[in-house]
Formats: structure tokens, sequence, C-alpha cells
């Protein structure tokens, strides 16, 4: 008991310190990417998912407050910024085929961003959601930032939004593979694409790990949906909300 009551003390002096987010979430980061590679790369063992599930269990059972945590894990979230900008390398690499693809890219870009939103919000209109769970619920494909902002504008919680947003992310990760390949779709543009529209950041990273010239048509549809989301949910969203009366 006297052991178990110095290594509660221990955590409490350690949890004061803003590093111990940080530390905590590059460790589970790594610990998850070693059952991942352990795993053969495994989809289903998707490293952003199995290091949440780390960090949650981590923080439940040493009750720590997610905003004591956040302190230091707010480094990481700063450097989302800066990773996304540096996409732009594997793109500018790709450029001549990303230059010639420009037509089929656009159209998919709209077919897959539309599908998203109204796939989404029909669904949980069907199920009686309220206003503001759709509003939560119709920019979940794009981007963390972009769909958080849209969300607030239209009354929507901004961290479901969030929530919602990582889940898109890793459940896109996870399934695209065995999709696209029931779809026979082998092309690594295609594929890349398709990713980067439907799962934005996660399925990215996920197409980064595959090829660079997947990672940049990723990026690509990460970006583009992201801008496309911004314009046509607030146009969208305010006609839809007048016809059902909210």
């Amino acid at each position: 008991m006297h052991g178990l009551a110095r290594l509660t003390d221990i955590w409490v002096y350690l949890a004061a310190s803003p590093l111990l987010g940080l530390t905590t979430t590059l460790v589970a980061y790594l610990v998850a990417l070693w059952v991942y590679r352990r795993l053969g790369f495994n989809p289903l063992a998707n490293p952003v998912l199995i290091a949440i599930a780390i960090v949650v269990s981590i923080l439940t059972v040493t009750g720590t407050p997610y905003k004591t945590y956040f302190e230091g894990a707010q480094f990481v979230h700063f450097m989302l910024g800066p990773a996304t900008v540096a996409l732009a390398m594997p793109l500018y690499k790709q450029w001549s085929k990303l230059r010639h693809a420009a037509v089929p890219l656009l159209l998919g870009l709209a077919a897959g961003s539309i599908t998203a939103v109204v796939s989404a919000v029909g669904i949980a209109y069907a199920m009686g959601a309220s206003p503001q769970i759709m509003a939560s619920l119709a920019p979940k494909s794009a981007t963390t930032p972009i769909a958080m902002a849209i969300s607030e504008r239209f009354g929507g919680l901004p961290s479901l939004t969030a929530v919602l947003v990582i889940c898109t992310g890793i459940l896109g990760a996870v399934l695209a593979r065995y999709v696209l390949n029931f779809l026979r779709i082998d092309s690594h543009p295609v594929r890349g694409f398709a990713l980067g529209v439907a799962s934005h950041g996660i399925g990215t990273a996920r197409a980064l790990q595959v090829s660079a010239e997947m990672g940049a048509f990723a990026g690509l549809g990460m970006g583009l949906n992201g801008v496309f989301t911004a314009i046509v949910v607030p146009l969208a969203m305010p006609v839809f909300l007048r016809w059902i009366g909210a």
C-alpha cells in the first residue's frame, strides 16, 4: 500500500507538468506504430485508433482531466498546421499527373463531397436527429478546423464534430483498402484521391504509407474537399433547415 501511495504521489507530481501530455501522446503513438508494424500494416490495426485508445485508457485510469492533458498535447496539435503544409511537396512532385487529370478529379471531388454531406444529414434526419446534430454531422468529411468552424456557424457542436471527423478518418483508413479492392480499383492516384476526400488527414497519412504518388493525390483530395465543403455546406444547410422547419 505504501508503494502504491508513493506511485500515486509521483503521478500527481508529473501530471502538473505540461510535458506529461506530450510524452503520453508520443509514447502512445510509438506503441501503436509498433503494433501496426508487427501486424504487417494491417488496416484494422490503425495506429491512430490504437493510440487514442491508449491515451483514453491512461487518462481514465489515472483520473487526469482532459484539460490538463491537452496543456502538453497542444504542441502536437500545433504541428498539424506545418504537417498539412508539408503535403505540398509530394503534390509538387506529382504536378504533371495532377494537371492532366484535373477534370476527372473535380468530378470525383464533387461526387464524393456531396455524397458525404447528403448521406450523413439524410440518415440523421431519417432517424429523427435534431438540427443541432445534423449541423454537427454535415462537415464530418472535411479536415477538423474547417469542419468545426462550419458546425459552429450553423448551431452544431464543434466538439462533437471533431469526434465525428476523427471517427470518419479512422473508418476510412481502415475500410478503404477492402472497399477499393472489392471495386477492383488498383490505380494509386484514384485510391489516394478517394482516401483524401473521404478520410481527410488520417486517410492521407495511410496513403503516404503506401506510396508517394498515392499520398500526393490523397493530400490534394483532402485540401480540395475542405474548400468544397466550406463552400457547399454554408449554401445548402440554411435551405435544408428551412425546408424541415428548423
